[in-house]
């Protein structure tokens, strides 16, 4: 029997109609892997060997009753087939640690996804740096002035920290905006902190599109995640509304330039956010929206997925 490790936020508190987690999980169990469960602060090397307190899981498609453990016990990581790595940012210094850890794990025998390495180098913010063609005028810095500059060029900006998720603390700037300065000076921690500012993107208008890309080759529907009346910010956590559609040719062009960077440093599971045609994002730590295309165009990205682990 294979066995895969999951690592993740706490399974009792997820939202199964929306969580990829879960439905790789699910996906797992039906083609008859052993689930192990785990999280971040679970993981310890001793004597050379990375080890976790671990709880075999299994789980099913029920709102009102979606997981059991097993009792827990200690296993080596080097012994699993494969472990998924699944933990919401922040990528602060406790996941960086997880990350090392993992690399061990790897050292052992056992595949990571994504590649720990990917998961401390990419930087879900400043990947986009890679692509400048593809990209809005970004900036990314300490200075207020500096920031300030670019919005007396740009007119209209984003602001937003290097390490957040879900929306949190974007901001959306313009020109004579009276509270720039308290913005700046508490993302950038008074100048202790680097941020990025990219110029707005009207298109948003009709959604900040998620596409899924699988070994990096892309899933062919996208979620365009609609900003609320009000917001600027299309995020499903900050009341965003979503509808599935088709790639586009310029969805296509930006994940068929992205796809060969991410395949190349192990990134098995990306998901990259795209404004009209512009590249704003490259989410490798724990990809979201598997639930939502699946359902909306009869797909099954996890199954998607899984053949490309046992295949290679």
């Amino acid at each position: 029997m294979r066995r895969i490790g999951i690592i993740m936020d706490p399974i009792d508190r997820i939202s199964i109609h929306k969580d990829s987690t879960f439905a790789m999980m699910l996906e797992a169990q039906r083609r008859g892997w052993q689930l192990w469960y785990m999280r971040q602060h679970d993981i310890r090397l001793e004597q050379g060997r990375v080890l976790a307190r671990a709880s075999v899981v299994s789980v099913r498609d029920d709102p009102a009753d979606w997981y059991r453990l097993e009792a827990p016990a200690v296993i080596p990581l080097g012994e699993l087939d494969v472990i998924l790595m699944r933990k919401d940012p922040p990528v602060d210094a406790n996941y960086v640690y997880c990350t090392q850890l993992l690399d061990l794990a790897e050292q052992h025998g056992c595949r990571v996804v994504n590649r720990p390495s990917a998961l401390r180098d990419i930087n879900e913010k400043l990947a986009v740096a890679h692509f400048p063609d593809l990209t809005p005028a970004t900036l990314v810095g300490y200075s207020a002035s500096d920031f300030k500059t670019f919005l007396d060029k740009q007119r209209d900006i984003i602001l937003k920290p290097l390490d957040g998720m879900g929306g949190r603390s974007i901001f959306r700037v313009r020109e004579n905006d009276p509270n720039v300065n308290v913005i700046l000076e508490t993302l950038t921690a008074d100048g202790n902190r680097p941020a990025m500012a990219q110029r707005y993107v009207p298109a948003i208008r009709d959604g900040d599109k998620r596409i899924l890309l699988i070994d990096g080759e892309p899933v062919p529907y996208a979620l365009a995640r609609i900003p609320a009346k009000g917001e600027t910010r299309g995020n499903i956590a900050a009341g965003g509304t979503t509808r599935g559609q088709p790639l586009s040719q310029d969805d296509r062009r930006i994940a068929e330039a992205v796809g060969p960077f991410l395949r190349d440093n192990g990134v098995l599971f990306a998901g990259i956010d795209v404004i009209g045609d512009q590249l704003t994002e490259i989410n490798v730590t724990s990809p979201t929206c598997i639930r939502e295309l699946d359902q909306q165009f009869e797909l099954n990205i996890s199954a998607m997925l899984f053949d490309r682990i046992e295949a290679t």
